[in-house]
C-alpha cells in the first residue's frame, strides 16, 4: 500500500467522509447527521458522506453511529479530489 505525502488537505475547509454502516438509517434520524447526504444501497447498508471539521466531530458522528446500533463497515475521508465521485 503506498501512502502520498503530498497531502491536499485544505485548513480552511472541512474534510468530506464516507460512512458506511450496516442497516438502513431511518428518515426520521437523517436530522442527527446534519450537513450528511444519506443514500441507502440495494445490500442493506447505508453510505452517509459529508463534512466533518474535526477529530471531535467525527467521533461524535461515529458515537451517534454506535447509539443506533448500527454496525460501522468503514469509514473514509475523501480526497477533495474525490469528492465528486464519492466511492460506493
Amino acid at each position: 500500500m503506498t501512502h502520498d505525502c503530498q497531502s491536499k488537505h485544505d485548513p480552511d475547509r472541512p474534510d468530506i467522509y464516507q460512512i458506511i454502516v450496516k442497516g438502513h438509517l431511518s428518515p426520521q434520524r437523517s436530522d442527527w447527521f446534519d450537513g450528511f447526504t444519506i443514500t441507502p444501497d440495494q445490500c442493506g447498508q447505508t453510505i452517509l458522506t459529508g463534512p466533518v471539521v474535526d477529530q471531535a466531530a467525527l467521533h461524535s458522528v461515529l458515537k451517534k453511529i454506535r447509539d443506533l446500533g448500527l454496525p460501522l463497515i468503514a469509514a473514509n475521508r475523501l480526497d477533495p479530489d474525490e469528492e465528486a465521485n464519492t466511492i460506493i
